[in-house]
């Protein structure tokens, strides 16, 4: 028999966004487990996050949620959900503030917060921990405040591997003990997705191992809906050489942006103004699809660096400048070899974030009745691009009215599983115990790397229809090669039959990428479609997909609108 669980609130995922769920969920009276099936608080993007979180504070200048709202809207290119993006934008000053009073520790200067421009803003916006600290900073303080919470409990290394719906409501989760191999049911009124992104899926990413698409298979599976899952979010200026060991690749950008940092091709020349916006030399402003797409460009004309991205230089900054700003981080630099006075650093897009995500309305509920989303795992709020600094804002935004929101909806029902709805989901775990020892399958391994590899080439920054259409038909047979169950046979093969349970999901998330991409056939924010350079005005729409069986579905859909006038800088004051 599996083992039980019974609670109110099922948060699957404890990064920044799962955790501040459970705290939401709990301090609304909500009986809550938060599960992840690594350690909590030690998977996910949050603890990784080195950078900054925009919230119109509005301590370093003059600001209001309305102007963020109208960057977010902006980067956003035409498709954002503007209720979503208007909830994000509103209430991130709220939650910064809380973090600010749970000790954090944002950086101040004299007696107010600390705040930065960022690209795509307007205004000196964005609050951060010093040197790097910030997602570590976040995920610390957040683990503390789950402590406090006598109603929550955490278990980490537990894979949620099904939704459990008994008609059209939700009764909890089946999950897989990763230590055991044993199955685990858990009833919940309420479930909350919080598990992040699919970058892990590129050959070429910023992702914890745990961001493979867990959250979007999962919804899925239970019936709900996706958004706008063809863009996915290239950082421009990820690491790329000379080989750097113990440090973000994506470290790059909060120097850039604060000090000056040039953006050079091989002649030495700025290029970023060349492909629609003008930047100078000290106010780096172009969004990220923008810079992406001109290293892109850069390098295939000729005129990228020797490991095929752009250089990132600071050998114009005096050193004291530099010092001051990196702090520590020059001394780490300078381990790896990296003296910033001599020498340029080569940097290239990697896959860092995804605007796609489970459909949800303001309550972060999903058109299944008991199932929320939180974080990265939501689509919608930031269209076809991220602005800069929204990722942390969404993840404490999304995440506290998630929590809210099912805490409140759990408090209205009693439990009823029902074990002829888990039936296959627990048979599907037991089964893989049951089977020939000598009955491995494929090597799960081999087709992640050919996953990571196919998504890299045709699915990456500039699609094709030829390329797309040769990634879908791969992906489609990778899934029939993995079958319906994990292969291994007992419990000593429990991290290989979650590595099953991954790959399950990712080839699932995946083929939703493909077929939103083949179904856009224009070229805006992150997708780029080389047989389509432009963008369609007559495809300012949303992308939903659905499962139908065993296929996918995509259909258009009309956009979320929410017209919001930009107040005076003066109402904040």
């Amino acid at each position: 028999m599996a083992a039980e669980v019974s609670t109110d609130v099922l948060v699957v995922g404890a990064g920044g966004a799962g955790m501040y769920a459970a705290i939401s969920a709990a301090r609304n009276g909500a009986d809550v487990v938060l599960v992840d099936k690594s350690l909590i608080s030690r998977g996910g993007a949050t603890i990784m996050a080195q950078m900054t979180v925009a919230a119109a504070v509005g301590e370093q200048e003059p600001d209001h949620w309305t102007h963020h709202l109208r960057d977010t809207l902006e980067a956003g290119r035409g498709l954002c959900n503007e209720e979503l993006a208007a909830v994000l934008c509103e209430e991130a000053p709220v939650r910064i503030r809380e973090m600010e009073e749970w000790k954090v520790g944002w950086a101040r200067e004299g007696n107010h917060l600390k705040q930065v421009m960022a690209p795509g803003h307007q205004v000196e916006r964005c609050v951060y921990v010093d040197f790097l600290n910030t997602g570590p900073a976040v995920a610390k303080t957040l683990r503390t405040q789950l402590g406090r919470a006598d109603n929550l409990r955490r278990a980490g290394e537990l894979t949620v591997t099904d939704i459990i719906v008994d008609g059209d409501q939700v009764v909890g989760a089946v999950g897989l003990d990763v230590e055991t191999g044993e199955p685990v049911r858990i009833e919940a009124n309420a479930v909350i997705l919080a598990a992040g992104g699919l970058t892990r899926l590129y050959q070429r990413n910023s992702a914890s191992v745990n961001m493979g698409g867990d959250s979007y298979a999962l919804a899925l599976r239970a019936g709900a809906e996706l958004i706008d899952m063809e863009f996915v979010q290239f950082f421009p200026i990820g690491h790329l050489a000379p080989r750097m060991v113990g440090m973000d690749p994506i470290m790059w950008d909060p120097f850039r942006y604060k000090l000056g940092g040039r953006l050079l091709n091989a002649d030495g020349k700025e290029f970023v103004q060349n492909y629609g916006h003008a930047e100078t030399t000290d106010k780096y402003t172009a969004p990220r699809d923008v810079v992406s797409f001109a290293i892109l460009q850069e390098v295939a004309a000729g005129r990228g660096s020797p490991a095929g991205g752009a250089f990132l230089s600071f050998k114009h900054i005096p050193e004291d400048e530099l010092r001051s700003a990196f702090g520590p981080v020059i001394d780490r630099l300078a381990e790896n070899g990296i003296d910033l006075r001599e020498r340029s650093v080569e940097v290239a897009p990697i896959a860092h974030y995804h605007m796609g995500g489970i459909r949800v309305n303001t309550r972060m509920e999903t058109q299944v009745s008991g199932l929320y989303a939180a974080g990265e795992a939501v689509g919608g709020a930031n269209g076809a691009n991220r602005l800069s600094g929204n990722a942390i804002s969404e993840a404490f935004v999304f995440g506290e009215r998630a929590g809210r929101f099912a805490a409140g909806a759990a408090a209205g029902r009693d439990r009823e599983w029902s074990d002829a709805a888990a039936e296959s989901a627990v048979e599907r775990i037991r089964a893989s115990r049951d089977i020939s020892a000598t009955d491995y399958g494929p090597s799960l391994a081999g087709l992640l790397v050919d996953l990571q590899e196919i998504m890299w080439r045709d699915v990456g920054l500039l699609r094709t229809e030829g390329g797309l259409a040769a990634a879908l038909r791969r992906i489609r047979e990778m899934r029939r090669e993995i079958g319906d169950r994990p292969s291994e046979s007992d419990h000593r093969f429990a991290l290989s039959m979650q590595d099953w349970f991954d790959l399950w999901n990712g080839l699932l998330a995946a083929e939703t990428i493909v077929l939103g991409a083949i179904k856009r056939t224009e070229s805006r924010g992150a997708h780029q479609r080389d047989d389509f350079p432009r963008t369609d005005p007559g495809q300012a729409q949303n992308l939903i997909t659905r499962l139908e069986g065993d296929a996918l579905c995509v259909e258009t859909t009309a956009l979320v609108k929410n017209p919001i006038a930009v107040e005076p800088l003066e109402a904040n004051r």
